[in-house]
């Protein structure tokens, strides 16, 4: 675990100043863990729940109990900067540090690009260190998918100023699903300059993931209970049906100290995501598990720009020290998609039926359907008395937010949207002891208003953006080598809804309350955990579905828990033994809560080994996962899919030091 990490506005603080509550895992923690996604990184976190399909094509979240990821357009940072990370699923090749900073972040972040407000996931890139570094991985996963990751780190100059990260990596296999195979290549280099006043880096990304047989979250019929879950090996996806997701990112960052206390700052750059797949969302029928599917050929084009620019500086006004930062901001974002579809396909998900393929055409054309422009100006300011043991931060951002919604037949303009909104933020932090961090914060969030659909009396009326409000207080303890934190909060999310007199308002509401605790470093020499529990209250305020009040909202678990352990053997040097528990409590899948997910429990133990091999640094590691192979369902998104757990599994690999 780092000790800090980007708080994206504020910039660079240590958790024990920063009035939220963040986590930020290091670039060991993703080796150790042999984690290849951020998701299974972030998984680690008891406020944190992944809400996709293992072996499907994208990733997303539950944080707080609201979703992330679930859209077609990515939600997670990379250098504080939306627009640039890969658009479905982040790889961990690339990455120095994850963060996640929990709760609404609109005033630090902007508007996140799906209107996510749980809270905001970050990735710092890879730089080239002191320390010149070629490093090679090989790895398996079962049934037999095999990889080899390279990372190569130098840096050049007089005075080492200039530097070269390079990581690269490719895999192929069957994966433990059935008829499941899958092929990915990732490419990375991220160049830095260090001078005395001026700082630059560039970052290039190329990744692609290719499956054959991907899965897709559930959905299940109206009235119909969740059935058990299925073997974690079935999958009711055909053979024939395959995807493919390539991604390209750029982004270029410089910053340049006009003093020693003020410093100026720009980054530009943007992506652009390619998906080419065909097959289906399986619903369950019925109890005895029976799924009907109805294969599609789509096309995506997603592109997206993003620029900002603004300035940070340091001064003291009387026995008051400030930190200001200002930022304007901008990101665009454009999707097209084509699609054609196929017949229904029957199946089961305790016996999967192998159909007849179908040849599904690609579409003829991929026209736009959505463009989406964000803007922003955000200013913020943190006081300081009493050498940093009292700190009060205070600021606002004017969010713009434009949308337009085409015809993908005519190409007319079916929705336009163009608002403007506020969104402040407070917090403040007092330190009674050096080791002592009480405190707390109100932020809003900020999500896109709906635009009236056709049903309602005032169709076409364009909502104006939702405030979502966040209430939290909390304490950190720093015991040197290990550390603990709680949280209490509040988050309150409006949406439209549809009235009894057929008028479209933003009157409903979600409410979650909660409790996080937290506790990571060394608990004893050799000895280190990260774990915690997170305990949500959630709830349905307002509903024009009066059965509906009070009810517990899609796919949020009142209970969540984490451990991970490692233990450094005495009797065999170089040796640690890990075991990872996360438990997640029963959820619903239906806002009228008659569709029940039961709670589930999965263990993970494994071992890594450090030796030296012809006087070279030689890490082995292994781990199974879900070591009891047990058979779940492991989590529910916003739009009620359904997760199936992933088997029981292993992986291997071996990093060596040249």
């Amino acid at each position: 675990m780092a000790r800090g990490g980007r708080v994206g506005l504020l910039g660079n603080k240590d958790f024990m100043d920063t009035p939220f509550n963040m986590t930020s895992y290091t670039a060991k923690k993703i080796e150790d863990q042999q984690a290849t996604t951020v998701a299974d990184v972030v998984s680690n976190d008891p406020s944190v729940r992944f809400t996709a399909q293992t072996g499907g094509l994208f990733d997303s979240f539950f944080i707080r109990g609201f979703p992330i990821g679930e859209g077609n357009v990515g939600e997670i940072a990379f250098n504080g900067v939306y627009g640039v990370a890969p658009n479905y699923r982040v790889f961990t090749d690339y990455i120095e540090r994850i963060e996640i900073i929990k709760g609404p972040t609109a005033l630090l972040y902007g508007m996140a690009p799906n209107s996510s407000v749980g809270g905001t996931i970050n990735i710092v890139p890879k730089r080239a260190s002191d320390v010149d570094l070629t490093r090679v991985t090989t790895d398996y996963t079962t049934s037999s998918q095999l990889g080899t990751h390279v990372d190569v780190s130098r840096r050049f100059g007089e005075k080492r100023e200039f530097g070269i990260r390079v990581n690269g990596s490719y895999h192929n296999g069957d994966t433990p699903l059935d008829n499941q195979s899958r092929e990915a290549h990732v490419g990375a280099a991220a160049f830095d300059y260090r001078g005395e006043r001026f700082r630059a880096s560039l970052d290039f990304i190329d990744q692609e993931e290719k499956f054959d047989a991907p899965t897709r979250p559930f959905l299940v019929a109206t009235g119909v209970a969740v059935p058990t879950a299925p073997a974690g090996t079935r999958n009711v996806t055909q053979a024939w049906e395959w995807s493919k997701v390539h991604d390209n990112s750029l982004l270029a960052r410089a910053e340049y100290d006009v003093t020693d206390a003020v410093t100026v700052f720009a980054d530009a750059g943007g992506g652009r995501t390619q998906v080419d797949r065909l097959f289906g969302t399986p619903t369950i029928l019925n109890s005895a598990g029976d799924t009907t599917s109805t294969p599609g050929h789509f096309k995506f084009d997603i592109d997206r720009n993003v620029a900002d620019a603004g300035v940070r500086a340091r001064f003291e006004t009387a026995a008051i020290s400030h930190a200001v930062s200002f930022q304007g901001s901008y990101y665009a974002d454009q999707i097209s998609r084509g699609s054609v579809s196929g017949t229904p396909v029957l199946s089961n998900i305790y016996a999967p039926i192998a159909r007849p393929e179908q040849i599904v055409p690609a579409p003829a054309t991929v026209p736009k359907l959505s463009d989406t422009e964000l803007t922003g100006l955000a200013l913020a300011d943190t006081l300081s008395v009493f050498e940093e043991r009292l700190q009060l931060t205070v600021g606002v951002r004017q969010q713009g937010v434009k949308s337009n919604n085409f015809n993908t037949t005519t190409g007319a303009v079916t929705a336009s949207y163009d608002q403007t909104a506020f969104t402040p933020m407070v917090g403040l932090v007092v330190k009674p002891w050096s080791n002592i961090s009480l405190y707390a914060n109100y932020i809003e969030g900020l999500s896109k208003g709906d635009v009236a659909p056709t049903t309602a009396n005032n169709s076409g009326e364009v909502l104006a953006p939702y405030l979502s409000k966040q209430k939290e207080a909390g304490a950190k303890i720093d015991f040197g080598m290990l550390a603990a934190t709680i949280s209490i909060f509040e988050i309150t999310k409006p949406s439209g809804q549809l009235g009894s007199d057929k008028v479209y308002r933003a009157d409903a509401e979600q409410r979650n309350r909660g409790v996080e605790l937290a506790l990571f470093g060394e608990v004893q020499p050799g000895i280190r955990v990260i774990g915690g529990v997170t305990l949500i209250d959630p709830e349905l305020t307002k509903s024009s579905t009066p059965s509906n009040l009070g009810k517990t909202p899609i796919g949020v678990p009142q209970v969540q828990a984490n451990l991970s352990v490692e233990w450094d053997t005495p009797f065999a040097t170089g040796l640690t033994l890990v075991a990872n528990t996360v438990y997640t409590g029963y959820q619903y899948l239906d806002a009228a809560n008659t569709q029940v997910v039961p709670a589930w429990t999965r263990l993970d133990l494994g071992a890594r080994y450090n030796t030296r091999i012809n006087n070279r640094p030689v890490t082995i590691r292994a781990l199974v996962q879900n070591v009891f192979d047990n058979n779940y369902w492991s989590g529910v998104a916003s739009f009620s899919g359904l997760s199936q757990g992933a088997p029981r599994t292993l992986l291997l690999s071996m990093t060596t030091d040249f």
